[in-house]
């Protein structure tokens, strides 16, 4: 269950997408469509081609993989719902060209590019987290740029989703990452949950699952527009 704060506003924005998942109620889910289709989000897919992320602690699935699902879930919801929706990363391919020496810093630069072209009201990158010296850690987790108002909103937004879906207590924090200062639009970093936890992971190799996740990503990120 999400917590609706704003619950007019994101109830109606779900129902809409719903709507058109089962073809039913296309006419008004196309007036709702209209409110949302002067916001653009950007959806960052982490990793990818070479660079699988982490692995998980017993199946050893790429990270990269579960970031992209999640994401193409996610980009469902929001374009349903109306958005302009622009994906740094639409296959299981990276963004570096060939996997020379420098990839890393050319897959950065390249969703950086994206970003910087789509001039979206707010970019949300997906990740899974890893934490061996603790393999009981558990949840999803949002991280923001310090300083950036809009975006500590964004992510607690969020994070509110993710801990009612979870049932657990934890705060967005605070990140010094790339894809959070590589430029001046709100971003933040959603880690859906840890690959180092066997259960964790088990959890997000689930479509259910993963598309929980998705829906409480889209539900906070609503939130956050209302």
């Amino acid at each position: 269950m999400f917590v609706i704060r704003k619950s007019a506003c994101i109830a109606a924005a779900i129902f809409f997408a719903a709507a058109l998942f089962v073809s039913f109620g296309i006419s008004k889910a196309s007036a709702a469509a209209a409110e949302y289709a002067r916001y653009t989000v950007v959806l960052d897919a982490g990793h990818g081609g070479v660079d699988p992320g982490v692995l998980g602690v017993t199946t050893k699935t790429k990270e990269s993989d579960i970031n992209l699902a999640i994401v193409k879930k996610l980009a469902r919801y929001f374009s349903d719902a109306g958005f302009r929706v622009i994906l740094t990363r639409k296959n299981e391919g990276g963004l570096y060209g060939l996997p020379t020496a420098g990839y890393k810093r050319r897959d950065m630069e390249a969703r950086r590019d994206i970003i910087e072209g789509a001039a979206p009201n707010a970019v949300i990158s997906v990740h899974q987290n890893n934490f061996i010296a603790d393999r009981s850690r558990r949840g999803g987790q949002v991280f923001f740029r310090e300083g950036d108002a809009n975006g500590t909103a964004l992510a607690n937004s969020i994070q509110e989703q993710l801990n009612a879906m979870n049932n657990r207590a934890l705060s967005a924090l605070r990140g010094d990452y790339y894809m959070l200062n590589c430029s001046r639009f709100t971003s933040v970093i959603v880690e859906c949950g840890f690959l180092s936890n066997a259960e964790d992971e088990a959890l997000l190799l689930s479509e259910e699952y993963q598309s929980q996740v998705a829906q409480a990503i889209f539900a906070g990120t609503l939130a956050y527009f209302c």
